[in-house]
């Protein structure tokens, strides 16, 4: 036909990625099943990547969706929020004692049982980013491709488990609003969160900030947020959106998965689950019976799913959002610090 281009392939896998993700967007919601936004396109892209559909993700256009969550968590970072700090900081001391037994039952776990190698069974125990963890646990000689699987198998599961675990156990409704209608928010405002995000995500890449999507964001609406100059979260669309791209994002990550991967390498991510499962609600009793937090905000802290989609969990429930993030970030920095130097000790034995 005269004047017909088609779309270049990795458009068209985009496209069809897109358009499956609406689809159960659009059946989650019809359905009127919990996280529409969320789960519909993570449900359809994970079916989609295990039937090998030739789906793709979204790249920059995915990060950027990230950006909206640090924007989200910035802009609660009050002064309320520091004076509430020493409360916290009981249970934010028992952070490493978390992962120190994260690591002294995960590492046996996937070595005895699984049979993976030292750097991968180590850094596929450790809750720290996904792509942090596939980075650091390569250079030390792990494989990629298992870590990769196993950490998104991670997310997964726990994004799927937590929201049915907070509504039977703690009776949380998942209905909380996530922000007001992009038509209510002063256009001042807003324009500022744009320009928080993209000099946020940006800066950060540009000085080796890790996880840099969400934090950079957070760290300059935090600033706005403190100064007086930003009193709202963003738009309820856009907030939206970002469960959109990292529902696609989660599925996404099993594309091209084979039955040998799926047997070994997904069931053991899956076993694994319900190891961090039985940790975390333990801690979570423990913190609760201190008189810490209540339930739902202790779960939240303590369950070791990905920073962006704990986020999204604790927008929907309501939950103190300075209270989860400071925990989830204490876990992620004090794990992607503590990377590098096992890296090393790893490298130093593989010379020796």
């Amino acid at each position: 036909m005269p004047g017909f281009y088609p779309l270049p392939p990795l458009l068209r896998r985009r496209a069809l990625t897109l358009a499956l993700a609406g689809l159960g967007t659009a059946l989650f919601w019809g359905l009127s099943l919990p996280l529409p936004f969320l789960f519909g396109p993570m449900a359809a892209c994970l079916i989609a990547a295990l039937a090998h559909v030739p789906i793709k993700g979204f790249g920059q256009i995915s990060v950027a969706a990230r950006t909206i969550l640090g924007v989200a968590v910035g802009a609660s970072i009050t002064p309320d929020l520091f004076h509430a700090l020493p409360q916290m900081a009981m249970s934010v001391a028992l952070v490493p004692v978390f992962i120190a037994l994260i690591g002294l039952i995960g590492v046996p776990f996937f070595r005895r049982f699984w049979g993976f190698d030292l750097p991968t069974a180590y850094y596929a125990a450790m809750p720290g980013g996904l792509q942090d963890m596939v980075i650091f646990g390569t250079e030390a000689g792990a494989d990629p491709r298992a870590l990769s699987l196993i950490h998104a198998t991670r997310v997964l599961f726990i994004v799927t488990l937590a929201p049915v675990f907070l509504t039977f156990a703690y009776g949380a409704e998942l209905t909380n609003p996530i922000g007001a209608p992009v038509l209510e928010l002063p256009l001042g405002e807003m324009a500022l969160m744009v320009l928080a995000a993209l000099i946020g995500w940006k800066g950060g890449e540009r000085i080796g900030l890790f996880g840099a999507s969400i934090l950079g964001p957070m760290i300059v609406t935090a600033a706005l947020s403190l100064s007086g100059l930003i009193h709202s979260r963003p738009p309820a669309e856009a907030i939206l959106a970002a469960q959109f791209f990292i529902g696609c994002g989660i599925g996404v990550h099993f594309l091209g998965v084979t039955w040998r991967e799926l047997t070994r390498v997904v069931l053991a991510g899956i076993a694994y689950v319900l190891v961090l499962a039985i940790l975390a609600a333990g801690f979570t009793v423990f913190i609760m019976s201190a008189g810490l937090s209540d339930p739902v905000e202790a779960f939240l802290a303590f369950a070791p799913g990905g920073q962006a989609e704990m986020t999204v969990l604790a927008i929907v429930t309501g939950a103190d959002l300075g209270f989860v993030i400071t925990h989830h970030l204490t876990r992620i920095v004090l794990v992607i610090v503590g990377a590098p130097l096992v890296a090393g000790v790893m490298a130093r034995r593989r010379k020796g």
